[in-house]
Order: structure tokens, then C-alpha cells, then sequence
């Protein structure tokens, strides 16, 4: 037993100057099953091990496939064609090597993200956290909520209207709690099986619109728009938010915690490590591939177009003919219009293929967001709800403004809360960025597997410590910056005087707020590492 009755040993000795709650016991995962590692002595790679220890990073890619993933996807190739995959890439593989720092994270020290931000942070600012992290995953689940409405309004010709759509999203998480009682490995199945279904719905739309290859590979690795203005940065903008997301960091953290690993066996560690990083690079190159399916569909069928070359759905007389006005105004599509043109020009069977791909987009996110704010409420608070409470809780915040909505507005407006939505998840970024980029590099919290951000800090004037503190800086900056910008470009739509004041007074908060959690971070290194905290201003 360590300080404070913090557990430690040879490879993770967490040590915080002050632990805001006293632990009598170690934190225990949202699963009590472990899965057993098998051995294999001398090998350098374990198809066997790799197997055993794949789940975790196909459970975290979801969250890169939720509805507001492919709202963002389709609205970014019909409004950009396929100018911005590149960023779409560059999104990728920034939140592959994030999810990579949360696994190390929860396999070195034992703890999930949460829970070390509780054992390192004084009360005020892990409320404050506690607080983001939860807006960020309410957001999420009510991009879930709006995604499975349309899905189900659409599968059944508009015979289940958008509000007992909502409605019907409040039984079925419930119903989904109950598969984790079968075992962790069939639940694990059962999200590979729902994003097989994503994989199959949009590749069949794709394989349908047989979008132009030339122009896709050079849109994916050529980082330039040519001609693109404002809209196209806006979407550009909203890519990153949507890929990103704050609280898939948390919870991938402590997923990984589901095997059977000796951390005091530092062979053990590195093999997971490894092995954990090699899972999840798959499992984002599969829902990259999915992306990039949406994307391609939308900017070979309708990039460039006009509601007037949409005439087709009069013509084959669809009862939405009124979402399309006979103007020469830019086609605008969302999740629900989406859905609706591919059915008008190449059949039902498109409409209907993509509305399951959206019902299962929105049911595998769904789970995972119950099972983040499971683990973000035990590991801030330390406080144990029942899942039904803390899903009831949850899910309740998220159906009532949607379903308000739904019944009293249109499928604009409910559509048009993604907007909303991904602005809310960008802006809490930071709040996952900044603390798992400063525990990974501890040495107290790690030790022989500190990312080198803060490890060789004992040499200040060290080149490669010198890289990590700009290259870690630049990234938070970068996200900052992105997230001011998407907060202009919104509130500026909505030609509000109030609204511009209360988003100026919100936004002075905010920065403030990230200022001092950087400064925290940074004074707090400095004390564990004895070093002037002048030297590190940089950071």
C-alpha cells in the first residue's frame, strides 16, 4: 500500500502530493471478467496473443463511427468532394497515437485515465473535469439518439415518427446492459458484428456510386484544397471534432484493463503494450476505410450540386419532394437527406442499406458511451451507481432536448443539433488532451514507459526533451485554436448580439480554464521532477 492508500509497485508508483479521496481498496473496471493471455515463450509475434488481446480497440473505434462521424463525413464530401480526406487521415492517425498514450496508461499503471486525474488533481479542477467529460459524453449520446430516430423513421418509410424513434432508444440500451452477463468475449463479438454491418451498409453504397479512384487517392494524400473557401474550412474544422473524441480517451484507458497482465512483470507490460497498439491500429484502419466510404459516396454522387439537379426525386415521386425546393441553391444533405437522395438515385435498396448502417452506428455508440460515463463517474467521484441509475441519469439528460425537438420542430432541427454537438465535443478535447499527455510522461506514474514529454526533463536543454515539450505544446495549441475558430464560425450563424456575449464571456472562461490546467500541470511536474519551474514556461 502506497501514500495516501494508493497501490504501487515496481512498474507504477502513482505517488500525488495530495489524493483528494483515501482508497482502501483499488479501483475495480466496469468488467470483472479477465481474459487470459496464453503463452508464447520466445516468439516475437503471437497471432494467438494478438486474438486474445483484440476487443478493446475495436470497442474504442466506434466512437470514430458514431452518427455524428458520418454526418460530418457526408457533409464534407458534398461540400469539399474529395479535397479533404487528407484531413480525415491526418485526424486518424493523431487519435490513433492518443488511444495508443490512454492504453499504455491503463495497462502500466492498472488505473484508467479518471482515475489517476482523481489521485493527481485537487478537487477544483477534477470537478471541473468530471463536468466537461460528462458534457462531452451527453453530447455524444445525443448524437446517438438523433442518428438511431432517423435510422428507424427511414427503415420504416416515416411510419415510426422521429420522437418514437427517441422513445424507443430510452428501452433499448437497457436491453443491450444485459449482454455483458454473457461474457466479455461475446460482447466484445457483438460489436465486431455491428461494425461489420457499417462496413457492408456503406461499402455496398459505395461499390454502388463507384466513386473515381484517382481523384480519392489523391484527395487522402495530397494535404491541399485547391479553390475551397470558408465552408470547406468549416468542415475541415468539424472533421477534427467529430474524429477526435475526449471521453473514447478515458474510456479506451480503461478497457485495456479487461486482460490478465503481470504489471510486475515488465516483459508482460511491453507485450502488451505492443500487442494493445497493434489491435488498435486495425481497428482504426477499419473504421477509417468506413469513413472514407461515406465520404467518397457523397462527393462523387452530389458534390457540386444544386437542389435543381435533384429533381430526380420528384420524378420518381418521393413523398420529401419538399426537402429539395426547385432552386439553384447547393444541395445540402444530412444524415436524414442523405439517406433520402441515395434512395432517389440509385433505388430503395440504398435508402434502406444506409439506414441500417446508421442504426448500427448509433446502437454500437450508444454502449460505448454508457460504458465512458460508468468509468468517468468512478474514476472522478469514486462514486458506484448502479448502471440502470447512471444510464437512466444519462440517457434522460440526452432524450429530453431531442425529443423536445423532434416533437415540436422538424428534421432540420433535429439534424441540425449535430452542429451543435460536435462543436461541444471539440471544445472538450483539451480536457483529455492535456492530462493524458502529461501522466504518460511522468516517471512517477510510469516509469520505464514515460513517453519522453517529461522523462528526460533532468536535462532541460535535451534535444528530444526539447522536441516532445514543442511538439506536445503545438498539439495543444493546435486544438485550442480549432476549437476558437469552430465556436466563431457557429455563433457568428446564429446573428445573436446576446449570443455573441454570453459565447465571448464563455469562451474567456474556457481559456481560462485550459491556461490554468496547463500551468497546474506543468508547476506539479516540476515539483515531482525537482526542477526550476522557470524552465518549464515552455510547456
Amino acid at each position: 500500500m502506497g501514500i495516501n492508500g494508493v497501490h504501487t509497485n515496481q512498474y507504477s508508483s502513482i505517488s500525488p502530493p495530495a489524493s483528494p479521496v483515501a482508497q482502501d481498496e483499488p479501483f475495480s473496471t466496469y468488467f470483472e471478467e479477465r481474459v487470459p493471455i496464453p503463452d508464447s515463450e520466445n516468439q516475437l509475434f503471437s497471432f494467438r496473443k494478438l486474438w486474445a488481446f483484440t476487443g478493446p480497440g475495436f470497442l474504442m473505434s466506434i466512437a470514430y463511427l458514431d452518427p455524428g462521424n458520418i454526418e460530418s463525413d457526408l457533409q464534407s464530401g458534398a461540400a469539399a468532394g474529395f479535397k479533404l480526406l487528407w484531413v480525415l487521415l491526418v485526424s486518424t492517425i493523431i487519435g490513433l497515437l492518443l488511444q495508443r498514450l490512454a492504453a499504455r496508461l491503463g495497462v502500466v499503471t492498472g488505473m484508467h485515465l479518471a482515475e489517476v486525474c482523481n489521485r493527481q488533481y485537487s478537487t477544483v479542477p477534477r470537478i471541473i473535469l468530471w463536468l466537461m467529460v460528462e458534457l462531452a459524453i451527453i453530447g455524444s449520446d445525443m448524437q446517438e439518439v438523433i442518428g438511431c430516430a432517423i435510422a428507424l423513421n427511414l427503415l420504416s418509410v416515416g411510419r415510426i415518427p422521429l420522437w418514437g424513434g427517441v422513445l424507443i432508444t430510452i428501452t433499448d440500451t437497457f436491453v443491450f446492459l444485459f449482454l455483458d452477463k454473457y461474457g466479455l468475449r461475446k460482447l466484445e463479438a457483438f460489436f465486431g458484428f455491428l461494425i461489420t454491418i457499417m462496413a457492408l451498409s456503406f461499402g455496398y453504397e459505395y461499390v454502388l456510386v463507384k466513386p473515381d479512384q484517382g481523384e480519392l487517392l489523391k484527395g487522402m494524400f495530397v494535404p491541399y484544397c485547391a479553390g475551397c473557401g470558408p465552408v470547406q474550412l468549416e468542415q475541415a474544422v468539424g472533421i477534427v471534432g467529430a474524429v477526435i473524441m475526449p471521453h473514447n480517451i478515458y474510456l479506451h484507458s480503461a478497457l485495456v484493463k479487461s486482460r490478465e497482465v503481470d504489471r510486475k512483470n515488465k516483459k508482460e507490460v511491453k507485450e502488451a503494450n505492443k500487442y494493445f497498439f497493434i489491435e488498435s491500429a486495425i481497428a482504426l484502419f477499419v473504421s477509417f476505410l468506413i469513413n472514407v466510404f461515406v465520404v467518397a459516396v457523397f462527393a462523387q454522387a452530389f458534390y457540386s450540386k444544386s437542389n435543381m439537379d435533384n429533381a430526380m426525386c420528384n420524378k420518381t415521386g418521393s413523398p420529401h419532394t419538399d426537402l429539395f425546393p426547385l432552386n439553384n441553391n447547393t444541395l445540402e444533405v444530412d444524415i436524414y437527406k442523405g439517406g433520402i437522395v441515395l434512395g432517389c438515385f440509385f433505388g430503395p435498396a440504398a435508402l434502406y442499406i444506409w439506414a441500417i448502417g446508421i442504426l448500427a452506428a448509433g446502437q454500437s455508440s450508444t454502449m460505448t458511451g454508457t460504458y465512458s460515463g460508468q468509468f468517468v463517474m468512478e474514476g472522478f467521484l469514486n462514486l458506484r451507481w448502479s448502471r440502470f441509475a447512471r444510464v437512466l441519469l444519462t440517457r434522460s439528460i440526452a432524450i429530453t432536448p431531442t425529443l423536445l425537438v423532434a416533437i415540436f420542430q422538424d428534421v432540420h432541427h433535429l439534424t441540425g443539433m449535430n452542429d451543435f454537438l460536435n462543436v461541444l465535443q471539440s471544445l472538450q478535447l483539451p480536457f483529455a488532451l492535456i492530462p493524458i499527455l502529461t501522466f504518460t510522461s511522468l516517471k512517477s506514474i510510469m516509469n520505464d514507459f514515460a513517453n519522453g514529454l517529461i522523462s528526460q526533463l533532468s536535462n532541460p536543454k535535451s534535444v528530444s526533451s526539447r522536441g516532445w515539450k514543442i511538439s506536445g505544446g503545438i498539439l495543444i495549441l493546435g486544438v485550442c485554436a480549432i476549437n476558437i475558430y469552430f465556436v466563431i464560425v457557429y455563433v457568428t450563424a446564429l446573428n445573436s448580439v446576446v449570443l455573441y456575449v454570453l459565447a465571448a464571456l464563455l469562451s474567456v472562461a474556457y481559456l481560462a480554464f485550459v491556461a490554468y490546467l496547463v500551468s497546474y500541470d506543468c508547476c506539479f511536474m516540476s515539483k515531482l521532477l525537482s526542477v526550476d519551474a522557470c524552465s518549464l514556461i515552455s510547456c
